[in-house]
């Protein structure tokens, strides 16, 4: 009987409703995935950008320059996230982060069909000069702020 009961205890408490925080994220969970949207968006701009330039240098190669200045950090995020699939007990970790950063492209890029190139890139294009001369704690502060036509996924765990 103590066995059963033992087992009993541990499904329930393995289960997805006892989970915990898995069905939310913290705040750094939060600011993981607003960073990831966040340079997914800008993949998009600079892609659809290219013939634009700024400082010299189209805004691809300016994305570019941003990525690799930046790429500890968003690796962090996609670590982090990742570490946040494995506990929600995600199968495929890696494809829920590939899923979620095709969703952040699709939904610019849906911006992007929709709207005469020229129109676009002058809509979204001033982005990447922008962040591309912000320090790691401007873009963190940015990645940390969820703004309501830019929501998390997942609703933030209660403190």
């Amino acid at each position: 009987m103590k066995l059963f009961v033992s087992v009993l205890v541990f499904c329930l408490l393995a289960s997805p409703a006892f989970a915990g925080n898995a069905a939310c994220y913290t705040a750094a969970e939060a600011e993981a995935e607003q960073g990831i949207r966040i340079h997914s968006e800008l993949m998009v701009i600079g892609l659809n950008c290219q013939g634009m330039q700024t400082r010299g240098k189209n805004l691809y190669a300016q994305y570019r320059e941003f990525s690799a200045a930046h790429g500890d950090l968003f690796a962090a995020y996609e670590d982090r996230l990742l570490g946040y699939f494995r506990k929600r007990g995600d199968a495929d970790p890696e494809a829920s982060l590939n899923t979620l950063r095709t969703a952040f492209a699709n939904k610019i890029s849906l911006d992007a069909a929709k709207m005469r190139p020229d129109l676009f890139c002058n809509h979204y294009g001033s982005r990447i000069p922008k962040v591309a001369g912000m320090d790691r704690a401007t873009l963190r502060k940015w990645a940390s702020t969820v703004y309501p036509g830019h929501p998390v996924s997942q609703p933030l765990c209660a403190r």
